[in-house]
């Protein structure tokens, strides 16, 4: 799959200035009946301004303004096919044709639950939802049943959804651990239930010996992680952590649960699992599975998946909705070893000149990760190995770096993912790698990185 070919953007020397003024007016406006004129906080605050897109194609975005980005957001992560592949949308054009919700089963739905199992190291069985946030509380509700324990453990810096019982120490701050030196759990959010703190237990990741004194108590009924901490800073386990983790939770009757909604499907076929060669106990996916439809999925050993057959209730409305069936099947099939070839010969050419611009300018940056989802951090020397080494790199300048960068054509996340798709030609590479040296030196004369 390639890029569609367009003109060329413009040079250095020509470039202009885009500007967002519609979308900065359409929000404003929206704002009467959309809640800050979007419908989740993390599209809020956007430097310049959040953005109302008119249309996608391949790897790039079209805003109101007549603005054409190069896109490393991807829907925040999804669109590893990029936007709008043809195979899938004619998979989906197909499939309404014959009906849009039944309330019953579906054979598509039986051939997406098939590929996944195939695909995937640790699905025995699964169950389709409708969101990362949705399946992981699936999988939390099955751990409790199967262990007859409450307490959740997980880690500083790992995102796994914004409901109550889970959005603690995500973004910590400088929050000091209490007197016995244990973490004390942050909340995310207001109107936070402070009494789910209770059943959750929150450690520093990659840190082995923390986690087998913890589960020696034997009262943890799961361990949720990230396999990599791609939310924040896609940093890598540490030799020999996620197999330690494994049998930690072995010897403890403790389900261990890989929070794969980032990685699943993205740094392979079979997703952060396959890669490290570690299987857990269950798993949850999103994003990629369906490369932009709302499709999620919980899977895991067939003896705590199939407790939804009656002891465990699992339930939804839109689960294994058709269309978003036709649209797993359709991306799961295209998810080929050459696919993940090109992808990964392409980010790993975009990581290194990325980081050959740092160095040439002279700006401290770490860029760390995958090629198929990487960070950038400015003011790190070194790739960090957990949430507050992570916490140490230079945010506002950043910021400061993607806005400028926006201006001229190419949008990143603020918090320091880039997300690649199939459709990241060599022409695109190129065009991102010269407004990132073009970014680099305004912003640093500017003196803000």
């Amino acid at each position: 799959m390639t890029a569609t070919k367009t003109a060329p953007n413009p040079t250095s020397a020509d470039r202009p200035r885009m500007s967002f003024d519609g979308s900065k007016a359409a929000i404003a406006r929206n704002s009467e009946w959309l809640a800050g004129g979007v419908s989740s906080n993390f599209r809020l605050n956007i430097s310049p301004t959040p953005l109302v897109i008119d249309s996608a194609d391949g790897a790039y975005l079209t805003d109101v303004d007549g603005n054409r980005l190069i896109d490393y957001y991807l829907g925040m992560g999804p669109m590893i096919l990029g936007h709008k592949p043809k195979a899938l949308t004619d998979a989906v054009a197909k499939q309404m044709e014959t009906g849009i919700l039944f309330g019953a089963q579906s054979e598509i739905e039986a051939e997406a639950a098939r590929l996944v199992c195939e695909m995937v190291p640790s699905a025995e069985r699964m169950r389709f939802g409708g969101s990362g946030s949705e399946v992981i509380q699936a999988a939390f509700r099955i751990a409790r049943a199967a262990t007859g324990r409450d307490k959740i453990l997980k880690f500083e810096g790992h995102y796994h959804g914004w409901f109550d019982n889970v959005l603690w120490s995500v973004a910590p701050g400088d929050a000091q651990p209490d007197a016995h030196g244990a973490i004390v759990p942050q909340p995310g959010s207001q109107g936070q239930l402070a009494s789910t703190a209770d059943a959750v237990a929150v450690l520093q990741w990659n840190d082995l010996d923390a986690l087998k004194a913890r589960l020696a108590r034997k009262d943890i009924a799961a361990v949720i992680m990230e396999p990599a901490m791609c939310n924040a800073g896609s940093i890598h386990p540490h030799a020999g952590y996620l197999e330690g983790v494994r049998q930690a939770c072995t010897d403890t009757g403790t389900i261990l649960i890989f929070d794969e909604v980032i990685t699943g499907f993205r740094l392979g076929a079979g997703g952060a699992q396959e890669l490290f060669g570690v299987t857990p106990d269950m798993s949850t996916f999103g994003k990629a599975i369906a490369n932009g439809f709302p499709v999620a999925a919980v899977v895991g050993r067939a003896d705590l998946l199939d407790l939804t057959n009656g002891k465990v209730l699992h339930g939804g409305t839109y689960n294994a909705q058709p269309l978003a069936m036709a649209a797993t099947a359709a991306t799961l099939k295209l998810l080929t070893p050459d696919l993940y070839a090109q992808i990964g010969k392409q980010g790993e050419r975009l990581k290194e000149g990325l980081q050959r611009i740092f160095h040439d300018a002279g700006i401290t940056a770490s860029v760390v990760g995958f090629p198929q989802v990487f960070h950038v951090a400015l003011g790190l020397s070194k790739p960090a190995r957990n949430y507050r080494e992570l916490s140490t790199m230079n945010r506002a300048g950043y910021v400061a770096l993607t806005t400028e960068m926006m201006y001229r054509g190419v949008r990143a996340l603020e918090r320091g993912a880039w997300f690649m798709s199939s459709e990241h030609s060599d022409d695109v590479i190129d065009e991102t790698l010269a407004v990132a040296a073009e970014s680099v030196r305004a912003v640093k004369d500017a003196g803000k990185i």
